[in-house]
């Protein structure tokens, strides 16, 4: 390997109005007066102590999200881009997006995100029906998500809709009349999966009741012929574009680049080569509580190298994501290990048809897509 893998920066502001039952990211309920500008601080001083691991690389792409990163003033956003542009250099047309929730929105705001420099808006719609936006805890209405996804398409170049299926009591019209909402305003990108029930969550400790599998399928199915129709690739498992509005930041995290984390409960993944030329990788996360984290004397929690071994398992959990998959070349080369010590487990992934049968890419065959934990499976030993 003669060079380090691209570059990205991930920003978390970790608080909401309120938590959702659904969700279990480091979220926590915002106090009546947000410290913007000491978190802002921390985030930047954070940043400039993380600098030496960029080992003079530029950023890709900056991702700021949360929580909602959108109950931050322009103001707060414009300070901490200046503050990021001014540690370390972006490359011309960095992808810079802001996580934004429709319950929040205004659009004099969001034109001030623009100004501030962010060019990709995400926003959290996850329905555009009261019913299911209610039974997930979600604060907006679906007057808010219309007018917040009519404005985002009208100020930003480029736009993605968050978009959840497979709600409580949904039915595969209900899913898909969501779907062609979106559809109508033309983003450059959609989101869109199923709702899963997570660990440490309020719907882990009180379970809704779900659509039946056969009716999962019949949405995922038909949900994704009424995208592929409206111009929209899967290119990775929950993610479609119209050409060339992928999205940048999260190619980088499945194509195993690197990127720093500021932020409560942020997390990196960083390479570097020692003086023999070996790469070393490991991975970074800082402290989850927002009040501990603006405390510099504690805000790394732990880091923990990537081991040589345990390398493939980590590329393939990332890269077989993507509908395309990747060279085995990019596999190599960001893992510092030769594709070859993984042939046996590539051929029997092959033999079970989890793996299209080319000897230069890995990439999931439709089944493998289907039964993406057995082909991953095969890497974990």
């Amino acid at each position: 390997m003669t060079s380090l893998p691209p570059l990205s920066l991930y920003v978390h502001i970790p608080w909401c109005v309120r938590k959702c039952p659904y969700c279990d990211f480091n979220s926590h309920a915002a106090p009546e007066q947000l410290p913007e500008a000491d978190y802002v601080a921390a985030l930047l001083d954070d940043l400039e102590a993380d600098l030496p691991l960029a080992g003079a690389r530029p950023l890709q792409s900056i991702f700021i999200g949360g929580g909602t990163p959108s109950l931050f003033s322009a103001a707060a956003i414009d300070t901490l881009l200046q503050g990021i542009r001014q540690r370390i250099d972006l490359v011309p047309g960095a992808e810079i997006t802001l996580e934004a929730n429709p319950g929040t929105f205004e659009r004099n705001r969001f034109e001030a995100y623009r100004d501030a420099g962010i060019n990709r808006l995400s926003i959290g719609v996850q329905s555009f029906h009261a019913e299911y936006l209610a039974r997930l805890g979600r604060i907006h209405n679906p007057d808010e998500a219309l007018r917040a996804a009519e404005a985002a398409v009208a100020i930003f170049p480029q736009v993605n809709l968050d978009l959840m299926h497979g709600l409580p009591g949904q039915q595969v019209e209900q899913a898909l009349a969501d779907l062609r909402q979106a559809l109508e305003f033309a983003p450059g990108h959609l989101s869109w999966y199923q709702l899963t029930i997570e660990p440490n969550t309020e719907f882990h400790a009180r379970p809704p009741q779900l659509p039946l599998d056969e009716t999962l399928w019949d949405i995922q199915e038909q949900g994704q012929a009424l995208l592929a129709a409206g111009g929209y690739a899967q290119y990775e498992v929950s993610a479609y574009a119209r050409p060339g509005r992928q999205a940048r930041h999260n190619l980088n995290y499945w194509q195993f680049g690197d990127y720093l984390g500021i932020g409560a409960g942020a997390h990196a993944k960083i390479s570097h080569l020692d003086a023999d030329g070996q790469l070393h990788i490991h991975r970074r996360h800082k402290l989850r509580q927002p009040k501990g984290y603006m405390d510099p004397l504690r805000r790394v929690a732990g880091q923990d190298p990537i081991r040589p071994e345990d390398r493939a398992f980590e590329f393939m959990l990332n890269a077989l994501r993507l509908t395309e998959g990747v060279t085995t070349d990019l596999f190599s080369a960001r893992t510092g290990v030769n594709v070859s010590t993984i042939e046996t487990l590539l051929a029997q992934a092959r033999q079970r048809g989890l793996l299209i049968n080319d000897a230069t890419r890995l990439a999931p065959t439709l089944q493998g897509r289907l039964f993406l934990n057995d082909l991953l499976a095969l890497f974990l030993d």
